[in-house]
């Protein structure tokens, strides 16, 4: 008996914030800006995976850091993982050239 792995629905607080935020990760991976917001986080020495590095040094903006940290815990675990998900989705070219931020080590 196989068994795959379903994410649980949770109902978000506060879907106004929630899709703020949301709005902004999918804008900062959208095909037009990825490049500029890797860049960016190269700069900022920071590893792609560090979602609240990346939130506390304002590279989603001033107001999505604000925004995030208003949420309440569930919604920001929901923000966190459409994040990392959205990072996945970078093209292989983009992520090559930045290999270093997304390295492990």
């Amino acid at each position: 008996m196989s068994t795959t792995y379903q994410q649980a629905a949770v109902a978000i607080q506060d879907p106004a914030t929630f899709r703020s935020v949301s709005e902004a990760i999918a804008t900062a991976f959208s095909q037009a800006r990825a490049a500029d917001f890797l860049k960016s986080l190269q700069r900022a020495s920071l590893r792609v995976r560090d979602f609240e590095g990346v939130v506390e040094q304002g590279l989603l903006g001033s107001s999505t850091a604000a925004g995030y940290k208003g949420l309440m815990p569930g919604d920001q675990g929901q923000i966190r993982e459409l994040y990392l998900a959205s990072l996945e989705q970078i093209p292989t070219e983009l992520r090559d050239r930045y290999f270093k931020l997304y390295a492990y080590y």
